[in-house]
């Protein structure tokens, strides 16, 4: 599923803490939610009406409030919602009643993995669902668009279902001299099809009406109702007409010189297909896999460092060392395989082999022969080497865009670790491949915590109510050996193998120093830092050591902001108190990130002393058009500045959502819309 739905779960539990245990589980697990809970009928046709859930999670202790019901309200509401029923240990009984009842599926809680997998299964199965209605609806709207333009077409365009006519346009009509379609009613198209080419268009028909690998274009002389013939192309098309399915035929009496269609499918630059040709190529292979084909596979090369390069040879030299660099590939391929340019430098391979191993020494093979080779450029001679990341292509992922998407990122995971690497992408093998990607990333992390490889940013939090100083965000990269990596790709491997204090320790020291020249320059500034959680756990070490540094750099009290989001304070609620108080008798300030995602957040602020609440960016997305969220964020505003807190808006892309935010009550914004993320500097 992607990583940045929100999943609307409406929850039956008699304890809001159960409910909230099952949403910390998903966030932790990468799933934003959006929660509503009821025990009673009432209040699940509220929550209903107002939350839209996706799905119901339902726990059958729930007194008085049978599972049928449920269901019954489920219906009622013409809605598709899927239910789960959440339990406290499965057996053969349970899980039968509960199906039997109308359950689409059955969690355990005692199986955090299991539940957890059930609730993705059952949203992504949602999804496509939805998708489903949406391609079909599209479908009948493109269907009647079509139905209106076939008459007026100029090609002659006929329906056939099992060989015989079930529609014609007028053009068609007139190119075999028919006077009405009812002279082609129940006529089989073979009757319009020349002696010598009647017996290869049959098996043609045959083929293909038997999803059979084919070819959709065919070279014959078609036959008048006068009994002449003329040179034409048949062109064939899977279809439907009146919800059956048939084939359209388009008969064209233009002959294209063959070489001149060649031409027009190739990168003038580099000699191989262009990108709208590989495209075709990679939609035929998806297709093929789809029907159970295997053997095929999806690779995107790239020469490395392409930039530097491009800057030492000059622009004007840059088309031959590309060119070049597309030969070397090409003289790699195989008959059945195929190449094309499918960006400013990125070639993609549709590789056809008989195994994986195959796949690996084809790879290795093609990186040997470019890092071995000279590239000679007039006066100019350079040597390069490429990055390779692919995706095994079968029936799983059997999907142009996943199929992309997965070649795409394995590529940029090959040139994160330095280059001249290459990454397969490949479900069956995919732990092995997580660990060995794991290695290189830790070996990365510790370079950079020994050699001070890591790099902030910040981006400014402007205040809408004219607070003084300026606020600002620290945001962590890493200088990879191919740039700058972001921290979805190293911290959670830093999580893994106990580094995220570690790393922690570095920001606050790089924070304190940078928040200490600006004061020398009298810039007073704030600064938001985000805190892991394995800091909690070594808060004896930690605290001393952040009032050591405090000291020494005579910042005023509350100039650093420590900040953890709702979820990991919920799991871990008593270090992460006496943390927040310790650090606040050093003067500090803290703020709740994600803050209103959860069933009661304000219920956390009777344990936790946070200065600042950073609204949960699900909010955001798309705000002047979700007045439900308008509605709550006003709410949230109400009740922070009741209890003397501060309202951040993060995530925030566009005016009308500033104007609105203002309009809520809510104290700082944040967003690219606003400012881009800036390198800091520490000496200013």
């Amino acid at each position: 599923m992607k990583t940045d739905s929100v999943i609307k779960i409406l929850f039956i539990e008699n304890s809001v803490e159960d409910a909230e245990q099952i949403i910390t589980l998903l966030r932790n697990s990468g799933v934003a939610v959006r929660p509503a809970r009821a025990t009673n009928p009432d209040q699940i046709h509220a929550a209903l009406e107002e939350l839209g859930p996706d799905l119901v999670l339902f726990n059958p202790s729930v007194n008085g409030l049978p599972l049928r019901s449920v269901v019954q309200q489920i219906d009622a509401s013409a809605r598709d919602i899927a239910l789960l029923a959440c339990v406290s240990k499965i057996d053969d009984q349970i899980v039968a009643e509960m199906f039997q009842d109308g359950a689409q599926g059955v969690g355990s809680r005692a199986q955090p993995k299991q539940l957890v997998t059930v609730i993705k299964r059952e949203f992504e199965s949602l999804h496509m669902r939805r998708q489903v209605r949406r391609l079909e609806s599209a479908l009948r709207e493109s269907e009647r668009r079509c139905d209106a333009l076939l008459d007026s077409s100029n090609d002659p365009i006929a329906y056939v279902h099992e060989g015989m006519h079930v529609r014609a346009n007028r053009s068609y009509l007139d190119t075999f001299g028919y006077a009405d379609y009812d002279d082609l009613l129940g006529l089989p198209v073979l009757d319009l099809i020349g002696p010598a080419d009647a017996d290869n268009f049959k098996a043609l028909l045959r083929a293909l009406s038997r999803g059979e690998k084919a070819e959709y274009r065919m070279e014959l002389h078609a036959r008048r109702a006068d009994g002449s013939t003329f040179p034409a192309t048949a062109e064939f098309a899977h279809a439907t007409f009146e919800g059956e399915t048939c084939l359209q035929i388009v008969f064209r009496r233009q002959q294209v010189d063959p070489a001149l269609v060649e031409q027009l499918q190739r990168d003038a630059v580099t000699g191989l297909f262009n990108r709208a040709r590989t495209l075709e190529f990679i939609e035929n292979a998806v297709s093929a896999a789809s029907e159970g084909r295997k053997g095929q596979s999806l690779l995107l090369i790239e020469p490395d460092n392409w930039s530097q390069i491009v800057n030492g040879i000059g622009l004007g030299k840059t088309d031959e060392l590309l060119a070049a660099f597309a030969h070397r590939v090409s003289m790699q391929l195989g008959q059945e395989d195929v190449a094309g340019l499918l960006a400013e430098h990125t070639i993609g391979v549709i590789l056809h082999t008989d195994n994986d191993e195959a796949i690996r020494e084809w790879i290795s093979g093609l990186q040997q022969t470019i890092s071995r080779e000279i590239f000679d450029l007039g006066t100019q001679s350079i040597t390069l080497t490429a990055s390779i990341g692919g995706s095994l292509l079968g029936e799983r992922n059997a999907n142009t865009d996943m199929l992309l998407n997965q070649s795409s990122q394995a590529l940029r995971s090959a040139q994160g670790q330095g280059g001249n690497r290459n990454e397969l992408h490949d479900p069956a093998a995919r732990e092995k491949a997580d660990a060995e990607r794991e290695r290189n990333w830790l070996g990365l992390l510790r370079q950079a915590l020994t050699q001070n490889e890591f790099m902030l940013y910040h981006q400014q939090t402007i205040s809408l109510q004219d607070a003084e100083g300026d606020y600002s965000e620290l945001l962590l990269r890493m200088n990879g050996p191919q740039g700058e990596v972001s921290p979805g790709f190293f911290m959670p491997i830093a999580e893994k193998y106990g580094l995220n204090a570690e790393i922690d320790r570095w920001v606050l020291n790089q924070a304190i120093n940078a928040l200490k020249a600006r004061d020398r320059a009298g810039v007073p500034t704030t600064f938001f830092v985000k805190l892991t959680s394995e800091s909690l756990q070594q808060q004896a070490t930690l605290l001393p050591w952040l009032d050591k540094t405090l000291k020494n750099a005579s910042l005023r009290r509350g100039r650093l902001v420590l900040e953890m989001t709702e979820s990991k304070v919920v799991t871990m609620l008593r270090p992460a108190q006496e943390f927040i108080n310790a650090w606040k008798n050093l003067g500090g300030q803290f703020a709740l990130e994600q803050f209103g995602s959860g069933l009661n957040s304000f219920q956390l602020l009777n344990h936790i002393d946070a200065d600042y609440l950073k609204i949960d960016r699900s909010f955001m997305a798309d705000l002047p058009q979700h007045p439900e969220n308008q509605k709550k964020i006003t709410e949230i505003c109400q009740q922070a500045h009741e209890m003397k807190r501060m309202a951040v808006a993060e995530w925030v892309e566009d005016a009308a959502s500033t104007s609105l935010l203002f309009a809520c009550g809510v104290d700082f914004v944040q967003g690219n819309f606003l400012q881009e993320p800036q390198p800091l500097l520490i000496n200013i």
